[in-house]
């Protein structure tokens, strides 16, 4: 019972908070960005059901790193290096294949360092 409370709940519960706060950033606050880029690009944006599910995988996966990191580091430095991991190399990686708006930039970058803190905030707490 121990393991559940001091392991999985933390992660579940953050995989949730990551899995809403990515949903309602990209498909509430910043869904046209998306489009009209990958409409200039002669794609669809993907949003099939398949999709979502790539994303909860992603969110679990971000979770789990953010439960490691917050074992070994503070809540700052937990946070810093999720951010950074998740979020910086995802950036670099999308915006070298020209699949990234920019422009989603100004609003994403504090969004996702406020997602990773709360994140990591949850997993210090609940696993305590």
């Amino acid at each position: 019972m121990k393991t559940i409370k001091k392991t999985i709940l933390p992660v579940l519960i953050a995989t949730i908070w990551i899995s809403i706060s990515e949903f309602v950033r990209n498909e509430f606050l910043l869904k046209s960005y998306w489009t009209d880029h990958y409409e200039s690009m002669g794609l669809n944006f993907p949003s099939e059901p398949i999709n979502g599910i790539i994303w909860g995988i992603w969110s679990l996966c971000f979770a789990i790193s953010i439960y490691i990191f917050a074992k070994k580091f503070t809540l700052m430095q937990t946070t810093f290096i999720a951010w950074f991991v998740g979020f910086v190399f995802m950036w670099l990686v999308i915006g070298n294949l020209n699949v990234l708006p920019f422009g989603i930039l100004p609003f994403a970058i504090p969004l996702s360092i406020l997602e990773a803190f709360l994140a990591s905030l949850i997993v210090k707490k609940v696993k305590i």
